[in-house]
């Protein structure tokens, strides 16, 4: 979970992932995001182009408030400050990834290890979540100014290191870490990248397309004097028992349920005491 800018962070350890891990030769393919782009004569280039976003239904969430995990306490006479904030908004990311080179199969050897390297790439940001507090700092859910370094127990509570290969100790219990994931995916058809490529003015080229999750999250709210919940009156239920349940005895047996009493008025609607008019000769026969 982080703030907005977690979009253009998530496409630079993109990039970062692939020059750090290159080891074809010497010289790192060039990155690209136009890709309209020319490369020289026989100069490798990787295109890194983002064509779409999108909200992500199955995980959305009610708006409405809950209580943010994070605890601030700036004050040690007090106890610490309580904030609320709104469900993040889970967002997927493609990307489209293309390959260069000036012999076709240079580029398929290129686009290899592509697939193998961003296989291995279980998460691409893996830190302390970051939270905005209303007075404009940010924070980690430990109080803790934010930086991105404080990363201490999660990586090594899950056997994992981060992208640049590290594994720090385990010395802080609660600390809440955000992960970006990224998975290849079938979004394109041929059909849709020639289109795309012909759109920009580019050759068309191999490609693959990519996903990454991320989970955008606003600034905190502030609870002032607790929380007040408000309920509506409960209305009175009839006193008169339910005969139609079955019955108990002392002894827990349970016994046959008695029929409803009979209605003192005949249902229906309200009745008058009408008669059928007739003449006089008729009644003096009866």
């Amino acid at each position: 979970m982080s703030g907005r800018s977690i979009i253009g962070e998530t496409t630079e350890a993109l990039h970062r992932f692939l020059l750090d891990g290159y080891n074809l030769g010497e010289n790192p393919p060039r990155l690209e995001e136009e890709l309209k782009f020319i490369p020289k004569d026989r100069e490798e280039v990787l295109y890194i182009y983002m064509y779409r976003l999108g909200q992500n239904p199955n995980l959305a969430n009610a708006k409405r408030f809950r209580q943010a995990p994070v605890f601030v306490n700036d004050d040690p006479e007090k106890g610490g400050e309580v904030y609320y904030h709104r469900p993040p908004i889970i967002v997927d990311l493609f990307y489209l990834i293309a390959v260069h080179s000036k012999f076709r199969s240079d580029a398929e050897r290129l686009l290899g290890w592509l697939m193998l390297r961003l296989n291995e790439a279980t998460h691409m940001i893996y830190r302390p979540r970051r939270f905005l507090l209303p007075d404009g700092r940010e924070v980690d859910s430990l109080g803790r100014p934010w930086a991105a370094d404080n990363m201490n127990s999660a990586r090594l509570a899950n056997g994992t290191a981060g992208v640049d290969g590290e594994l720090l100790e385990d010395d802080e219990d609660g600390l809440q870490v955000e992960k970006v994931s990224l998975a290849l995916v079938d979004d394109l058809t041929v059909g849709d990248a020639i289109n795309l490529f012909t759109l920009h003015e580019a050759p068309y080229r191999p490609f693959l397309t990519y996903r990454a999750r991320v989970a955008l999250d606003g600034s905190l709210y502030k609870s002032h004097g607790g929380t007040t919940i408000r309920m509506g009156r409960i209305s009175p239920t009839d006193s008169r028992p339910d005969t139609t349940l079955s019955q108990q005895s002392p002894n827990g047996r349970v016994r046959a349920a008695r029929p409803l009493p009979s209605p003192t008025t005949a249902p229906g609607p309200k009745q008058y005491l009408l008669r059928k008019n007739a003449d006089a000769d008729s009644e003096s026969e009866e």
